[in-house]
């Protein structure tokens, strides 16, 4: 497989999350525009190879490759198993996000993009088959599939591996009671966001400790895009966060 474009490039150069085995650059192009790539790329003794505009555009999905493409492995990912080593190389209370019915990769590669800008941990995927286009998902997340912990499980109940960790688990559902803004997300702490089609699963509903809901304008839509959901849900976790650490002290 390949990644275009230099964000997608360097973020895996940087995070080293794949084998990358050649890079090839556009031919006559000015190399100081891709100064850290190559310079990462010799840090890691990859071939670097000049070739025509022609070859690339073949090879990569259309033309906004940039001048830039990589011929590299699949990512691979890692199961709940790893969740523990994550938690202990991250600082903070734990901030995760569950997604569960995720079936475009424009919105995958959003969400993740969020979720790296707003400080999660790491994002765990409900997905048994990995049926991604690992190109346009880094491209789409601007990089960060490269550098995001990104986590599959296969059954609602491996949810309950967080206990381990005391973190609980608050599904994201419309029409209950109790808004985001009432619980507190600074505790350690993972939100669960349905897809598109059907929400959350019955399945994975009877993991949850609790639900919230974002608040909507009378009269508005009934619901938002998983891509937006998670990203207001995130954002305020991120809010009551940053708020907590950069409280003035009381004049007392």
């Amino acid at each position: 497989m390949h990644l275009e474009g230099q964000q997608s490039i360097l973020a895996a150069l940087t995070a080293r999350s794949r084998k990358v085995d050649l890079i090839l650059i556009k031919a006559n192009a000015h190399l100081e525009r891709y100064q850290k790539v190559l310079e990462e790329a010799e840090r890691q003794s990859i071939s670097v190879k000049q070739v025509a505009a022609e070859e690339l555009d073949e090879i990569a999905h259309g033309k906004t490759h940039g001048g830039l493409v990589a011929l590299c492995g699949r990512r691979k990912l890692a199961g709940l198993a790893a969740l523990k080593e994550i938690l202990q190389v991250k600082s903070g209370n734990p901030l995760l996000l569950v997604l569960e019915g995720v079936e475009d990769v424009q919105h995958l590669g959003y969400v993740l993009r969020s979720a790296e800008a707003l400080g999660a941990h790491a994002v765990l995927l409900k997905k048994h088959l990995w049926t991604f286009d690992e190109t346009a998902l880094s491209r789409t997340s601007s990089g960060a599939f490269e550098r995001v912990p990104l986590l599959k499980f296969a059954e609602a109940s491996d949810m309950r591996v967080l206990s381990k960790f005391q973190v609980a688990l608050w599904g994201c559902i419309a029409g209950v009671k109790r808004t985001m803004y009432e619980i507190d997300l600074r505790q350690p702490i993972a939100l669960a966001v349905g897809g598109e089609k059907r929400g959350l699963s019955g399945k994975l509903r009877q993991e949850c400790d609790g639900f919230i809901r974002i608040p909507m304008a009378p009269g508005s839509a009934s619901s938002l895009s998983l891509t937006h959901a998670a990203c207001l849900v995130l954002g305020e976790a991120a809010r009551q966060r940053f708020a907590s650490l950069h409280q003035s002290p009381s004049p007392e």
